[in-house]
């Protein structure tokens, strides 16, 4: 309970290592608090859950060390350039400047950033940020993803590209992704989880 409004109410979900679960639904159905809670940066008012493991409520320190969050507003700084982004992040997680400088290049390669590495981030299309901050959260290599609505307002072909990271990403990372887009999920998901005011969240498996 928020404000005195109940935005997640009885979810139950049990997401499997290694598994990409995506949670749909529209706008304001609860996905973006669910993961707020996941990720401690919301206390839930009962209740409790555990990543990898270790509890929301008791263990918030532990989870925050082995997971990732790309959340649904971006957290760059548009005056630097996408190196100086990573930098920031990684510096924050206590990465040593060699892996550091290892991570980013494999990450601005693979997300086809390299060319624009010295580039402001004000200069970026919204495809390039988004990008940018899927990229933020895996600097530091994260057992857990949460991607946040990650393709939200983009373009199809800017979507497209951000989905084939993402399907690379699969078996190697557990993710939590939420969108409300259906062929994001049908696309990336090996189950979906359908959610609508805060509960109600059923299952289905993908093939």
């Amino acid at each position: 309970i928020f404000n005195g409004v109940v935005a997640v109410d009885g979810i139950e979900l049990n997401i499997k290592k290694g598994e990409l679960f995506a949670l749909l639904g529209p706008n304001g159905a609860g996905k973006t608090t669910t993961i707020n809670m996941l990720c401690c940066l919301l206390k839930p008012t009962s209740g409790t859950a555990t990543v990898m493991g270790y509890d929301i409520n008791h263990q918030p320190f532990k989870i925050k060390e082995i997971i990732g969050v790309s959340p649904q507003e971006t957290v760059i700084s548009e005056h630097l350039n996408s190196q100086e982004n990573l930098n920031l992040i990684g510096k924050i997680h206590g990465i040593s400047s060699r892996e550091l400088k290892i991570r980013s290049q494999q990450l601005l390669e693979t997300m086809g950033l390299t060319g624009r590495v010295k580039d402001q981030v004000r200069k970026f299309s919204g495809g390039m940020k988004r990008r940018l901050n899927v990229m933020m959260a895996l600097i530091h290599n994260p057992e857990v993803l949460f991607l946040d609505e990650p393709t939200l307002g983009l373009d199809p072909q800017a979507r497209r590209a951000i989905w084939e990271y993402i399907v690379q990403l699969k078996g190697e990372k557990t993710i939590l992704l939420t969108t409300h887009y259906m062929d994001e999920a049908d696309f990336l998901a090996d189950r979906i989880g359908i959610m609508d005011k805060g509960q109600d969240c059923r299952f289905r498996y993908q093939h």
